[in-house]
């Protein structure tokens, strides 16, 4: 099976934990109940397929905001903004090496789910619903780890849900919204601190520019040769990405 093919029908696994958990037992997948398991506790081909094309439209959404993917494009937008370069590199190269790295990082997890829910569930040892439950603890585990608990006690209030003994009992409803706060706060500050450099920058060029009466020519243009220049000396690409992958380990 091919890298990309395989992880996308883990994060489909993964969709469907989401879902499991979020939703009644009774209810079925997003209202449609499930029907009955045949022999083996296998679940009818129709309905598998049905139920895949259902995740995979919720699998955009969880490739953006359930993984590592929502920080590193967070952070290197802030990076082109700060380097003043408009559109280089452009949307297609920092979508492209985010959702590499994402599956750099997330491929542990992906492995573990694969493991625990998808395999047993192909050779008919478990049901679907036991995979899918399966699936959802190490999801579980890779979102507790950069939670944040104030996040988590926000997503409680809204949600009036009692607070587990422990935070492994969290339900993916609560972990995801809460996550994806967490991730968004860390971004911006990761962003925050790659500007300052390069503001400090801007404010030299600025300085001397108005000292020599150049008004009308914008301090940006001349800024943006010397920290294009700083960038590629310090090899910042290198420590950008090194620092966000190790960040996740």
């Amino acid at each position: 099976m091919s890298g990309p093919r395989r992880l996308a029908r883990l994060l489909c696994l993964a969709v469907l934990a989401a879902a499991l958990h979020a939703a009644p037992a009774s209810s079925g997948f997003l209202g449609i109940p499930l029907a009955p398991a045949k022999a083996g506790g296998q679940v009818s081909v129709p309905m598998q397929i049905v139920i895949l094309l259902a995740a995979l439209t919720l699998l955009p959404a969880v490739i953006m905001s359930v993984t590592p993917f929502l920080r590193i494009t967070i952070v290197l937008h802030f990076l082109r903004q700060a380097l003043g370069t408009q559109t280089t590199p452009s949307n297609q190269v920092l979508i492209g090496l985010a959702l590499f790295l994402t599956v750099l990082i997330i491929q542990p997890v992906a492995s573990e789910i694969h493991a625990q829910g998808w395999q047993p569930m192909e050779r008919g040892e478990i049901t679907l619903q036991q995979a899918l439950e399966r699936a959802g603890k190490p999801m579980k585990a890779f979102l507790l780890k950069y939670v944040r608990e104030k996040d988590v006690k926000l997503m409680l209030e809204i949600s009036k849900t009692p607070a587990p003994a422990t935070p492994a009992e969290l339900e993916l409803r609560i972990l995801v919204p809460a996550y994806v706060l967490s991730e968004l706060k860390t971004g911006f500050q990761i962003g925050a601190v790659l500007f300052l450099p390069f503001l400090i920058i801007d404010l030299v060029v600025a300085s001397v520019t108005l000292s020599v009466g150049m008004i009308q020519l914008p301090p940006v243009m001349l800024s943006a040769p010397f920290k294009i220049l700083l960038f590629v000396l310090v090899d910042g690409w290198n420590l950008v990405v090194g620092s966000l992958v190790k960040s996740f380990y």
